[in-house]
């Protein structure tokens, strides 16, 4: 293909996004925007905003910046790395008949900023890929709406296909079961693997996102490539919020009894992040290996998401060959 050739279709990964730097102010406008998705929180506005305004990014955005704080890299924000990476690596793997461009469905890279890379480059075609692996209308969903409505916008609608979901696809859950193997080759076999996932509140679940049959259809297929016994794993939801009920059991409530139950050691995975971020970085490796040593645990350990593993990427390019065919031979 010569230079002026226009690539046969353009792939906007997307993933969740993250501060601009992990101070106070960049911590703020990021909650503004995240928390203020009807998506993610289904709240009357009415309600909501005076809770969001005048409590939530009054008092949050000092706390989350200082847990920002103990990950933060160098070079910047390890999500926003590690998805870059990953847009680089699929780029490789995929050719140039397809532009790849990477963007965040909150903070920067912008969904709008992505979108308008791909129609610079000619592109008339646009695989949607939202690195979610279970689907949830509070994540996929979302990410669909910021594009559809960064398109209203154009006057020349490009051709869409959208991932919706790969919970159960082989060759993610290989990915992922090679990650364990490579981890307890180094750490050892735990007593219990603890697979974890992002919560929900209950009642999303109860008004019919599929999710939680999502995840816990990866726990199962993990647990059965790892050929685990029941004893040897269960899974959890992390990262509550608000008082109303969300999904159980609770992580942090599972790692701080455990050692009741006799487990003494402990190692958790969190297959529905693609990268690593604050909810794997800081709350599971960090707040929550404290409360498991604190309730008597003796050895706890992180399994790193899959990042830009090869493995990982050569799933995430499989998954997209399999949705551009007919557009990119």
């Amino acid at each position: 293909m010569d230079d002026t050739t226009p690539p046969a279709a353009g792939l906007l990964l997307i993933n969740l996004g993250s501060p601009d730097a992990p101070e106070r102010g960049a911590v703020k406008r990021y909650l503004r925007q995240f928390l203020s998705d009807p998506r993610v929180v289904e709240t009357p506005r009415w309600l909501w905003w005076p809770i969001l305004n005048g409590v939530i990014l009054n008092l949050r955005p000092q706390r989350s910046a200082a847990a920002y704080r103990r990950i933060w890299k160098p070079e910047g924000s390890p999500l926003l790395l590690h998805t870059q990476a990953m847009a680089e690596g699929l780029q490789a793997r995929l050719g140039d008949r397809v532009q790849v461009e990477m963007a965040m469905r909150y903070g920067n890279p912008s969904i709008p900023a992505g979108l308008e890379k791909l129609r610079d480059a000619g592109c008339e075609r646009i695989l949607v890929f939202p690195l979610y692996p279970q689907y949830s209308a509070t994540t996929t969903a979302s990410a669909f709406d910021a594009v559809t409505e960064a398109l209203r916008r154009w006057r020349w609608i490009p051709e869409l296909r959208l991932i919706s979901q790969y919970y159960d696809h082989p060759d993610y859950i290989a990915a992922l079961a090679a990650a364990v193997r490579d981890h307890q080759a180094q750490h050892g076999k735990p007593d219990r693997l603890l697979i974890s996932f992002h919560g929900i509140p209950q009642r999303y679940a109860d008004q019919g996102d599929p999710y939680p049959h999502q995840c816990r259809a990866t726990a199962e297929a993990l647990a059965a490539t790892l050929e685990l016994e029941p004893g040897q794993w269960e899974m959890s939801y992390q990262s509550r919020m608000g008082r109303e009920p969300w999904l159980t059991p609770a992580t942090a409530d599972r790692l701080a009894a455990l050692p009741g139950e006799g487990v003494r050691s402990v190692q958790v995975i969190c297959p529905g992040f693609a990268a690593d971020c604050l909810e794997t970085l800081e709350e599971i490796a960090m707040e929550n290996r404290d409360r498991f040593l604190a309730a008597g645990g003796e050895t706890f350990g992180y399994i790193p998401c899959l990042n830009e593993s090869p493995a990982h990427l050569d799933a995430l390019a499989a998954l997209a060959r399999q949705h551009l065919g007919g557009w990119v031979t």
